[in-house]
Order: C-alpha cells, then structure tokens, then sequence
C-alpha cells in the first residue's frame, strides 16, 4: 500500500459524510468514542451539519482476556453480558469489582470532558457512534450495548476502517458505515498518514467549540 487511505482522521471523517447522509435520520446526536473518534466525529458532524457530543464508555473486561467486553460502563449506567459472565463463571461480585474500576474512570473523564453537564439523554434520539478504527471492535461493541440500554429510536455506526472479524462481533445495528474492511488487515493505524495519539486537550478543544452553551 503506496499511499494510506486516510491523510488523517479528519480527513476520514469527512470520508464518511455522504454514506451517512444516505442512510442516517436527518436528526441526529453524531458521538464520537474518545480520543481518536473525536476527531472522526467532528470532520463528520460538521459535514452533516449535526450536533456532536461524547460518549464516554469503558469495557469491563478481565485483566487475562481485554478484548472480552463482560459489559460497558457509562455515566448513566452498566450493561452486562449475564451469558458470557455465565460461561466464564464471572461471579456477580467480581463483576461489580472489575465494573466500580472502570466507574471512577467514566467519572473521570466526564469531568474532564463533559464539565457541568448533565448525562446523555439517548431515549427516543437517532444515535450514531464513530471511532477512528476497530481492531478487535471490543469497544465499539461495548459502546453499542450501553447505548441500546438507553432505547434510542435509531442506532448507526461509523468508522473509517475495520477489520472483519470486529464487524462481526458487533451486535445489531441499524446501519454501518465502513468504507474500508480489507481482508489483510493489520492494525488501524496502517490506513492513516497521520495516526500520532490524540490527546486530551484535543478532545476539550473540539467539545469546547462545539457546546452550544
């Protein structure tokens, strides 16, 4: 591969505007998954001239086996995966244990990025998560569960690349957008030009220019 698909994750994300456009209400509460889907979902709101925010999520996971999401904390909430705790024979209290970890961490950075707000409301709302990439989709799939906790009216992700094996383990959608699912995939970072960490100012900075207080 010459030439990486993506100069950026701006550039991404304006990928993606018109393959929302076709298949997205025209109401929509574009969030994006911090740090890097930020990025994506700011190029992309602004293109569908949309209201963006961020979801705040953590997966709950076991320390031996990260990229098994047991559930999904965010700041309204936790989903659990009560078939997989069952089949791992996860405990209830050893869940609860794993989950107040990644609690202190949503409340964290709900602070951090979200300062004086109140949660998300999501009930009834047309919702589209956007990340920068999935490797394992982990979690993406986490993220899909505790917003489907919250019966919005509509559910769509977008994400400019992702590997195969990460598109199916996501639960149902209404719609996904994803340009780009190669066969050979190896890591997200290898479809952009400019893939460096997007830090937390960065994050502050777009939420800062968006928030219409």
């Amino acid at each position: 591969m010459s030439r990486p698909p993506y100069a950026d994750r701006a550039e991404a994300g304006s990928h993606l505007v018109e393959a929302v456009r076709q298949v997205a209400p025209a109401e929509l509460l574009v969030l994006g998954l911090p740090r890097g889907g930020v990025v994506v979902a700011d190029e992309l709101a602004r293109g569908l001239g949309t209201e963006l925010d961020v979801l705040i999520v953590r997966k709950v996971a076991l320390p031996w086996r990260p990229e098994l999401a047991l559930g999904a904390v965010t700041a309204h909430g936790t989903s659990r995966q009560d078939a997989l705790l069952r089949r791992l024979g996860v405990a209830a209290n050893e869940f609860e244990a794993l989950a107040d970890q990644q609690r202190e961490e949503v409340r964290r950075r709900e602070q951090d990025f979200r300062p004086g707000l109140a949660p998300l409301h999501l009930q009834d709302r047309a919702v589209l998560l956007v990340d920068d990439g999935l490797a394992t989709g982990a979690t993406a799939a986490a993220a899909i569960e505790a917003v489907l906790g919250d019966v919005p009216s509509w559910l769509g992700l977008a994400v400019p690349v992702a590997s195969r094996q990460a598109v199916q383990r996501l639960p149902a959608l209404d719609a996904l957008v994803c340009p780009l699912q190669p066969s050979d995939f190896r890591a997200v970072s290898r479809y952009y030009g400019d893939f460096d960490q997007t830090t937390d100012e960065e994050v502050r900075r777009i939420l800062r220019r968006t928030d219409p207080r």
